[in-house]
């Protein structure tokens, strides 16, 4: 109860924040519960009086300063919703995708504290020379280094370093946005297709990864070992002498910024060719290695002198298994030769479609996704409109949410967007063609089978090694089923005390939440539901 009544004040004061900055939480003609149509009443008075103060201002300034004024866990979930327009709609996920992750750096003496604790003794027996931060964001901050290498030369490093207290302030926030997110779930059953409890797992997940620099430097050294020298995409060396869980030394880059297209032109490097490196080898990292760097955007990535595309930052990285794999490359696939009944199938066959919808209905679907792409200019191609209209499929096929994938749909729009602010005449569709063909050819052609009756075998071996265990298992499970059969299911009287007790609390959680939280909670969880 009393978790309830602190998250609730929590959860009440981002309401009142973001309605001071002229957030709007209900879209207009969007049904939406009685609880968020009372917290806009609630709100109102704050909106009417910030209304002047606000005037003028774009609706992307207003959010961004909002979420900036609440804490860099807020950023945080700004960002991420930012990729879920299925969960909050296109247009407040198109104005949060203008949400930059910069905060004002923390002190160099807070600094030194994090490093000497992080790293034992003083800062100066690790590095001989430390300069101020020189990026500053909601997690860590970055600054420039030297340090001496055993024959006395001199490298240029880069040190990442962790908020102060981040990891308490991120806890106490990701508490409140799971109790917004269950009584989401418990309250609004349209809701329930969403997942909003799975998006907050997995935004925990993500933090929890960011804030344990020891794993982007293992993300690092996995991607390391992953590349081909052909890629031309590189990341830096590790220095695992001075990295810890909140401290991470790396490699100092020094290429051009990705973003400075007159300076690469300058250079002479060739700008179309960069796009390309970018997304190949994105869709390459996904598809052959399903691992992937999950925040390629421009302020990330660089250019050396000789033309390789390096990639630095980490913390978000993603994953996608075989099924996963097999999904990409053939939704990729079946929609750039236009074989529709082929990408409808591979839904059905991930479970991402229910099965009581034909399939021929919703290759019909993907067909009046996928023939628009070819009928218009490369320019005209987008992967972030494409990925628009399926979420708007997702409601008409009782699609749910697919948590694995959401990394996968983020950094896809985020990657576009790099490649065609380096050509613009970039076919989107054209440059994956190769990398998806491979795939299936390697996965389900002949070098897939050979390499699968390998796999074959190793699978029969394991299965018949382990058969006696699985014989004695079935052999004691069928018992325990006989006995149910003959006297019922027995539960001792702990247990159905137990059961009760918990039905009692959670009848009476439910009626409280839903009362005392219908004018200050919804403030804040409209945002999975609405616009601005």
């Amino acid at each position: 109860m009393a978790n309830a009544i602190t998250n609730i004040w929590r959860l009440s004061r981002a309401g009142i924040v973001l309605a001071q900055h002229g957030v709007r939480f209900v879209p207009r003609g969007q049904p939406v519960p009685l609880a968020l149509k009372l917290a806009r009443l609630a709100t109102l008075p704050i909106a009417l009086v910030a209304a002047p103060f606000n005037a003028g201002k774009p609706k992307e300034r207003r959010i961004s300063s909002a979420l900036a004024a609440l804490g860099p866990s807020y950023i945080k979930l700004g960002q991420f919703l930012a990729t879920r327009g299925d969960v909050i709609g296109p247009e407040l996920a198109g104005d949060l995708g203008h949400l930059q992750d910069r905060l004002p750096p923390f002190s160099m003496a807070e600094a030194r504290r994090a490093v000497e604790e992080a790293l034992g003794g003083k800062l100066e027996d690790h590095f001989v020379e430390f300069g101020p931060p020189v990026a500053a964001a909601s997690i860590a901050q970055v600054h420039k280094a030297v340090t001496l290498d055993k024959d006395g030369q001199r490298r240029q490093v880069a040190v990442k370093i962790l908020r102060p207290d981040v990891e308490k302030r991120f806890k106490r926030d990701l508490d409140s946005y799971f109790f917004a997110a269950h009584l989401i779930e418990r309250v609004h059953e349209p809701s329930r297709r969403l997942k909003p409890v799975a998006v907050v797992e997995n935004l925990a997940r993500t933090t929890e990864l960011e804030m344990d620099l020891r794993l982007e430097g293992a993300a690092i050294s996995e991607m390391a070992d992953n590349i081909a020298p052909e890629e031309r995409f590189l990341v830096p060396s590790v220095d695992w002498k001075r990295t810890a869980k909140r401290v991470l030394t790396t490699d100092w880059i020094d290429g051009i910024p990705i973003s400075d297209h007159v300076r690469l032109k300058a250079e002479g490097h060739d700008l179309k060719g960069l796009g390309l490196v970018v997304l190949r080898s994105f869709l390459t990292h996904a598809m052959r290695d399903g691992f992937f760097h999950a925040d390629m955007h421009q302020g990330n990535l660089f250019v050396d002198k000789a033309g390789n595309v390096i990639a630095v930052d980490f913390g978000i990285m993603g994953r996608l298994g075989h099924k996963e794999r097999r999904f990409l490359a053939e939704i990729l696939y079946g929609l750039i030769t236009r074989d529709y009944q082929r990408a409808a199938e591979v839904h059905f066959w991930a479970g991402y479609v229910p099965p009581h919808h034909p399939v021929e209905v919703f290759a019909q679907a993907l067909r009046a996704i996928g023939e628009p792409i070819h009928g218009r200019t490369a320019d005209e191609i987008s992967m972030a409109d494409l990925l628009g209209q399926l979420f708007a499929y997702t409601e008409v096929f009782d699609m749910e949410t697919r948590p694995e994938l959401i990394l996968l749909q983020k950094s896809m729009v985020i990657v576009e967007g790099v490649a065609r602010g380096l050509d613009p005449s970039l076919n989107m569709w054209v440059a994956a063609e190769p990398v998806a063909k491979e795939w299936v050819e390697a996965n389900y052609g002949a070098r897939g089978a050979l390499r699968k009756a390998g796999e074959g075998a190793t699978t029969l071996a394991r299965i018949l090694a382990e058969l006696p265990s699985v014989l004695a298992e079935a052999e004691r499970a069928s018992a325990g089923l006989a006995e149910m059969a003959r006297n019922g299911i027995r539960l001792d009287p702990a247990t159905v005390e137990n059961l009760a007790l918990a039905t009692s609390r959670r009848d009476r959680f439910r009626r409280i939440a839903t009362w005392i939280g219908a004018l200050s909670l919804a403030a804040l969880a409209a945002k999975y539901v609405g616009l601005i």
